[in-house]
């Protein structure tokens, strides 16, 4: 699926599912459900985010350009901060540096379970409460989706490696509905 694809499911999803969790719709929640519907494609050099990052489109840049960001990360936080998500977000920065495309931590229950984690207590340090939910609708959403392909994802990873996928593609359970 496309970058656009998953945005759109996304904030679909947050926007249907407010009517019934009672969510405040605000400009940062919105943007924390779109952030979080493209995050688990982070690990693909192609990606949409890793159009506007990185230089080059290809898995050695990613894999350097994420590996390096996690151990500078690390060793600013060790000498000037000590803060614990810095300590987070170097860990996972390194680890989606050798995540490989939908057969890593980002397209599985562990990696949504990280992330959420990592988002809400930055979230509730920084007073935005408001947009641990939608954040997290995006990833399941981006998780969901991806199960439709043919390919499916490993949603037990790293416990399990094998790929799990809908038994039905989406295109036509869309049919059948239309």
């Amino acid at each position: 699926m496309t970058g656009k694809t998953h945005l759109g499911i996304g904030v679909m999803f947050t926007i249907i599912l407010s009517e019934y969790f009672k969510l405040s719709l605000t400009t940062g929640a919105l943007v924390a459900c779109a952030l979080a519907s493209l995050l688990p494609d982070i690990d693909h050099p192609k990606s949409f985010i890793n159009q506007y990052i990185l230089p080059f489109k290809n898995k050695l840049t990613k894999t350097t350009f994420y590996i390096t960001l996690g151990v500078v990360i690390y060793l600013i936080n060790t000498f000037y901060f000590d803060y614990t998500y810095f300590k987070l977000l170097s860990f996972f920065s390194i680890l989606i540096g050798l995540s490989t495309h939908r057969n890593g931590l980002t397209h599985s229950l562990f990696g949504f379970i990280c992330f959420v984690s990592l988002f809400g207590y930055a979230s509730l340090q920084y007073g935005f409460r408001e947009c641990i939910l939608p954040f997290s609708i995006g990833y399941i959403m981006h998780l969901v989706a991806d199960m439709f392909t043919n390919k499916g994802i490993p949603i037990m990873y790293p416990f399990k490696k094998k790929s799990l996928k809908c038994l039905l593609p989406l295109k036509w359970v869309l049919g059948l509905v239309i």
